[in-house]
């Protein structure tokens, strides 16, 4: 860990320098992740400057505590280095964390895909609920959001609907919602009043750029159709929908959101790209070792990661033991509180996982 410091230091040390370059500023695009880098470096220096400052405080407040006759002074410097201990403490812990090498993963767009599943309307109207908290914490962020795909019942709920995410760290923060999310409460179509469970899996995919994944024309079969779903202009009377099969994988891919084909096709290559993307990153980190599963799971969409108790006002994350009675506020778009402590877990268990 002290050698990758000293590394890091040493790198901050040259981008001082080099980004004062007046040539390297007319390259705007080196210049751009050059302080990229250097911003996300100046997080590293700036801790390490500070824990060094309360190494320095620590160190005069104990020859103080030592050296002074006064009582009630000497109390006051121990109150003192206490507080300044536990600080020390909290830098040390925020530089370790800043220390774990970022997955490159992070810093990539999304398609998230949300699907209904036990429970049919009930199940479809949740799916709704989930599209709507998801895109009231992305407009929160400034991230652009754009819908893929989607298929609506007619109460307003979605068998799946598919949809796009862009913005800073998309993927770091929302890459823990893959999985099952089971709701509990008394549906709007239930009239005797009784508690009904249902379930949802969401699948958050990193968005592949077309020069990281080769998807070779020949591979693919591509079928147009009418549209189809409850009401709408155009529909099921052009042939706007698009399927493409990739036949290596078998993953199929229906869009038929926008009203022109071309938009669709365009669409649905994008998800395909993502999955074909997913699942080459799958089988890849297999290939390499049967690594160790992070607290917050495998990211699978079969498991379930979380329960929606509405009659209880209670989200709970199964993963982490995260129990939040602000249910209402959460399917608002409230939920930094959570997925900050997903992304915590996740690196403290990196972060045990490194030190042994």
């Amino acid at each position: 860990m002290n050698e990758r410091l000293e590394s890091l230091l040493k790198r901050y040390d040259e981008l001082s320098l080099i980004i004062q370059d007046a040539d390297l500023v007319r390259d705007q695009n080196k210049y751009k992740a050059l302080m990229k880098e250097y911003s996300q470096l100046s997080s590293i220096h700036d801790v390490n400057a500070e824990i060094a400052e309360l190494a320095a405080q620590m160190s005069d407040t104990r020859a103080l505590v030592q050296d002074e006759k006064d009582p009630e002074i000497k109390e006051l410097a121990r109150e003192e280095l206490k507080d300044l201990e536990q600080r020390h403490k909290d830098a040390d812990d925020r530089l370790k964390f800043l220390l774990i090498p970022r997955d490159p993963l992070d810093e990539k767009n999304i398609i998230m895909e949300i699907r209904a599943g036990t429970g049919g309307e009930e199940a479809a109207l949740f799916a709704a609920d989930l599209y709507r908290m998801y895109s009231r914490f992305a407009e929160n962020r400034g991230w652009v959001f754009e819908i893929m795909n989607a298929n609506e019942t007619e109460l307003g709920g979605f068998k799946e609907i598919v949809f796009s995410i862009s913005g800073s760290n998309v993927y770091e923060n929302l890459r823990y919602e893959s999985g099952v999310h089971r709701v509990q409460r008394v549906p709007a179509t239930e009239a005797s009043g009784r508690i009904h469970t249902s379930a949802v899996t969401v699948a958050v995919l990193p968005e592949a750029d077309e020069t990281e994944i080769d998807i070779k024309q020949e591979d693919l079969r591509i079928d147009v159709m009418r549209a189809g779903g409850p009401g709408g202009q155009c529909v099921n009377t052009t042939d706007s929908a698009v399927r493409i099969t990739h036949l290596p994988s078998g993953i199929v891919v229906h869009c038929q959101d926008e009203k022109s084909q071309i938009k669709n096709k365009a669409k649905a290559m994008r998800i395909l790209r993502a999955r074909v993307y997913e699942m080459e990153a799958a089988k890849a980190q297999a290939e390499r070792s049967e690594a160790r599963k992070t607290q917050i799971g495998s990211g699978d969409r079969s498991e379930r990661i979380r329960t929606y108790n509405f009659p209880q006002n209670r989200l709970t994350d199964h993963r982490i033991s995260l129990t939040l009675y602000k249910l209402d506020l959460i399917m608002q778009g409230d939920v930094a509180e959570l997925f900050d402590a997903l992304k915590l877990s996740a690196r403290e268990e990196l972060l045990r996982a490194t030190a042994s």
